[in-house]
């Protein structure tokens, strides 16, 4: 083996030993410096042919500045066009070696420097490197002529030094190794000439040197030796049998020594090339001529066929310029009397466009990621078109409309590269037509499709088809119960489109919001983990997550509102009159004297639902007297409807009953009892004239709640003459000197001087209702008091109440009124509730 390097330093020490003046040193300089210059950027071996497979050719790691192991990681290979690969590369010891049987014959037949150029590929530096290996011919040949057996008939009559051509024996290794001499058998009457032809081919003749007697000698056995110049040598002989022949004086001559031509390749087989003509003056079977090939290849002979008797040429079979484009025929024209002459058929073959150009892919990069960058080495293609000239130029180019574009790298090399960035959401899979065409008249082309997958990155978030979501579900739901379900799309692929749904963490009323709703991770479903309550929460205010599996994840929210929807689950609640603790009903008083309309007492009550659900109606659902009272349908006032007489019973007992218009209806009842008397003395009378009890501890109690009433109110009395006294202080002092800021105004008299404590629990009151939407949000207003007294007429109950018209509840926490008024108005209504609910407690105890 011997790199570029050393053949420079060889022919530079030929120059050395051979240049016999300095000028001629100067151009052998520059000669060799021109071929410095040719051979920079290829890396030069040498190899002799028939070498065993695997053996050494060169360090190509040294040569590509590798180490050996990073051939292969580097993805180093051998790049070649449409042979059998005839070397490899070890990548255990970075050298390059054969890769089987190279035959320099075959490879480049006679030429006399036989050279195979590939290129060798290093993927991770994305390069390529020429390389040159030169087969040196060894000696495997021996020379060898066509026939080992000819004839050569003279006649006896020629002349000495007539020159008879024999057959060239062929050779096909090249220089000392090829035939370098011919050897004739020693023979008196024949001597052996050999010249050189113009291409430097030994063409061996026969020399008559002594005039031939065919009646002393018939025939000569010669043998004919061809030798090569190698050491050892190698040779083949032809043994030739001189035939003397009789008198025929005239021999065959050709119109023309050499014949030239010119025929295109695409020319069918048995078409007519030429015809060539011999004339021989003789007559007889001296002068009929035959026809036949004198010296053509083994290779050539197939392709031509040569009628001996007209002298015509014509193709046996398609000839293709780009298998040889110069065929040299020698044709023999023979007379009947043994006379020869010859001539040479020069034919040339012009190139006709009829190879399309070929493409291989030689490196394919995919996937690719879709953020690669502009101007990535996608693929390596190698372009070749067999024909010559304009016939063998080519085009290579592809649609404009794709985001690559194809740019030349060396020799036939392209690569495609991207021009922009690609996406893998708009186009996952490229299938890119790559148009290769010739320039030759008509245009050849051939197309190559390559399919290029698009890798994905995590460049999408999930998104959701709308910014907001609402949702209704009915209250008292199931526990796991399904209450909507959200959907994100991730136009990625893979992980990076593997959408997770997650809730964000909050609080409800105190609690997690994980406690009330889940979410389903993988299908976005979400589901209660309780049972809803329209009363406590009326919506539910979600932020949904989605976030998908690539890296680094991506997430997206939207927000979901969850309406509770209301039920008819609750009963109205009623609230006035309440029911007492003992089991006993509440008692209202109907004085005898009520004019229809009166009212009586009025049936407060709530219903926690809203709306429909929460719309009460009243009715009177039973009367120990019927057509007696009536009861207000949406104010629950319960009324008198005619006048009272004589005969109605003392004790009423009414049952109101309240309904909302839910669906289903939920209802409740209340039971009044109403005592109808005009005064006190009356209610007494009745109670008198009732049966006593036949318990005697009953009236006993009685007894002590009338003297515990009579108690309480003697107290009251003693409290109101304080009140009284103090406020005439005040009075009397504000006199003496006029008040700054502004005092409670004065207190009438109290409705109850004067008034003996028994007659106190008579007093009744209407309250006020006030709804709303909600009946929950209720409440019951206390206003101006009606009192139904037997004892006293209303007109002068108004009056002595006048004290309490001006003294409202809510003064109590009136932070400007003196501390001390403060203190007794809230002591005074709260003994004056006391007293209330002990009278009726008596007076339902006597009832």
């Amino acid at each position: 083996m011997k790199i570029l390097s050393g053949f420079r330093s060889g022919r530079k020490m030929a120059a050395r030993e051979n240049c016999r003046g300095r000028r001629e040193l100067v151009l052998l300089c520059t000669l060799l410096g021109m071929l410095w210059e040719m051979g920079r950027g290829q890396i030069h071996y040498s190899v002799p042919e028939e070498i065993v497979k695997g053996s050494f050719v060169g360090n190509i790691s040294k040569d590509l500045e590798l180490e050996p192991w990073e051939l292969e990681g580097r993805g180093a290979r051998i790049v070649s066009r449409g042979r059998t690969q005839l070397f490899a590369l070890n990548a255990r010891s970075g050298s390059l070696v054969t890769a089987g049987r190279i035959d320099r014959e075959e490879l480049c037949a006679h030429r006399a420097q036989c050279l195979v150029n590939f290129k060798v590929l290093v993927e991770d530096r994305v390069q390529l490197y020429g390389i040159e290996i030169e087969v040196i011919d060894i000696n495997d040949n021996a020379p060898k002529f066509q026939a080992e057996n000819l004839e050569v008939k003279i006649n006896e009559i020629a002349a000495p030094g007539t020159r008879y051509p024999l057959p060239e024996a062929v050779d096909p290794d090249v220089g000392m190794n090829s035939l370098q001499s011919y050897q004739l058998s020693p023979n008196r009457h024949f001597s052996l000439d050999v010249h050189t032809g113009d291409r430097g081919t030994l063409s061996p003749e026969l020399v008559l040197e002594r005039s031939l007697d065919r009646e002393e000698q018939a025939a000569h056995r010669l043998v004919l030796i061809a030798s090569d110049g190698a050491d050892p040598r190698r040779s083949s002989t032809a043994h030739i049998l001189v035939t003397v022949l009789d008198t025929n004086d005239n021999a065959p001559v050709f119109a023309q020594q050499t014949y030239r031509m010119k025929v295109p390749e695409s020319v069918p087989p048995g078409t007519r090339l030429l015809t060539i003509r011999a004339s021989d003056p003789d007559e007889g079977a001296n002068g009929e001529v035959a026809y036949k090939f004198w010296k053509i290849s083994e290779e050539q002979s197939p392709f031509f066929q040569l009628n001996e008797n007209t002298g015509e040429i014509a193709t046996a079979k398609g000839l293709d310029y780009e298998e040889c484009a110069f065929y040299e025929l020698e044709i023999q024209a023979e007379d009947g009397g043994g006379l020869k002459g010859w001539t040479k058929v020069l034919i040339s073959v012009e190139d006709v466009n009829d190879n399309r150009p070929e493409v291989m892919v030689t490196s394919l990069f995919s996937p690719v990621l879709e953020n690669i960058l502009p101007g990535t080495v996608i693929a390596f293609l190698n372009v070749h078109d067999r024909d010559s000239g304009k016939n063998g130029q080519v085009v290579c180019y592809i649609h404009d409309n794709l985001p690559f574009r194809l740019e030349k790298s060396i020799d036939n090399y392209y690569r495609l590269v991207t021009w922009k960035y690609l996406d893998r959401e708009e186009i996952s899979v490229y299938n890119i037509t790559v148009m290769v065409s010739d320039l030759g008249a008509p245009p050849l082309s051939i197309e190559t499709y390559i399919t290029l997958l698009v890798a994905d990155i995590n460049d999408n978030p999930p998104t959701f088809p709308h910014a907001s979501y609402s949702a209704y579900i009915l209250e008292n739901n199931p526990k796991g119960a399904s209450l909507f379900s959200v959907t994100a799309h991730d136009p990625d692929s893979g992980n990076n489109a593997q959408v997770t749904y997650s809730l964000n963490q909050d609080t409800i009323q105190g609690a997690p919001l994980s406690s009330y709703v889940s979410i389903n991770s993988d299908t976005g479903m979400l589901y209660a983990l309780r049972t809803f309550d329209y009363e406590q929460f009326q919506d539910l205010q979600l932020l949904v997550t989605a976030r998908d599996s690539g890296d680094p994840p991506l997430s997206s929210n939207v927000s979901l509102s969850l309406f509770i929807l209301d039920q008819n689950d609750n009963a109205p609640e009623i609230l006035y009159p309440a029911l007492p603790t003992d089991g006993s009903t509440g008692v209202e008083l109907a004085p005898r004297s009520a004019e229809p309309g009166y009212l009586v007492t009025k049936v407060v009550a709530v219903d926690r639902d809203s709306g429909q659900n929460a719309w009460l109606s009243f009715r009177l659902l039973k009367a120990s007297e019927p057509g007696l009272f009536a009861v207000g349908l949406h104010t629950g006032e319960v009324r008198t409807a005619r006048a009272l007489l004589d005969r109605d019973a003392f004790k009423q007992s009414l049952v109101v009953a309240v309904q909302d218009h839910g669906q289903p209806p939920l209802s409740a009842t209340v039971t009044l009892t109403v005592a109808v008397a005009d005064s006190i003395p009356d209610v007494l009378a009745d109670l008198d004239s009732m049966k006593a009890p036949a318990d005697p501890d009953a009236s006993g109690l009685t007894l002590y709640l009338v003297v515990a009433v009579a108690a309480v109110s003697c107290v009251f009395l003693a409290f109101v003459i304080v009140l009284l006294a103090l406020r005439l202080r005040r009075w009397h002092a504000s006199r003496l000197l006029p008040a700054v800021g502004g005092g409670l105004v004065g207190v009438g008299a109290s409705p109850f001087v004067g008034v003996d404590g028994v007659r106190a629990f008579l007093q009744t009151y209407s309250h006020e209702v006030s709804l709303t939407a909600d009946s929950r949000e209720s409440h019951v207003i206390f206003p101006q008091p009606n009192y139904a007294d037997t004892l006293v007429s209303r007109e002068s109950c108004e009056i002595k109440d006048s004290l309490l018209k001006s003294i409202e509840f809510r003064e109590c926490k009136d932070e400007a009124a003196p501390a001390q008024v403060s203190s007794a108005l809230c002591l005074h209504l709260l003994l004056r509730r006391i007293i209330f609910f002990i009278n009726l407690c008596v007076l339902e105890h006597i009832l």
